[in-house]
């Protein structure tokens, strides 16, 4: 064991050792928060993507059966297709403003 006094910190190297403490724990949330945002990003361009592809897909796929099946003056290829393509955006639309509402409530929780 050392004989030497121990020296108490003084207050204001307390506060400043507290405003490092705070701004290094900001710095890395915010780090963490950026590697979220980007790979949510990401993951949603996927999701949007694929909401509109499939229900295009299918009904093209299910027009090109009837066609084949029961022909007719009507295209049903291209009428199924536009109504799935309507649907994967009417699908699309509603993910991303799920999303957006989620986005916006955990703001809301940071800020308080």
């Amino acid at each position: 064991m050392s004989d030497e006094p121990k020296t108490k910190p003084t207050p204001a190297a307390t506060e400043f050792s507290q405003q490092v403490g705070e701004k290094a724990a900001r710095k890395l949330k915010a780090q963490r928060h950026v590697t979220q945002t980007v790979w949510s990003g990401l993951g949603m361009m996927g999701l949007v993507g694929w909401s509109v592809a499939i229900p295009t897909l299918l009904g093209a796929a299910l027009g090109i059966w009837i066609d084949k099946h029961y022909p007719g003056s009507h295209s049903w290829t291209l009428a199924l297709l536009a109504i799935g393509l309507g649907l994967g955006c009417v699908n699309a639309w509603h993910w991303v403003a799920k999303e957006d509402r989620e986005i916006h409530a955990q703001e809301e929780n940071n800020h308080e």
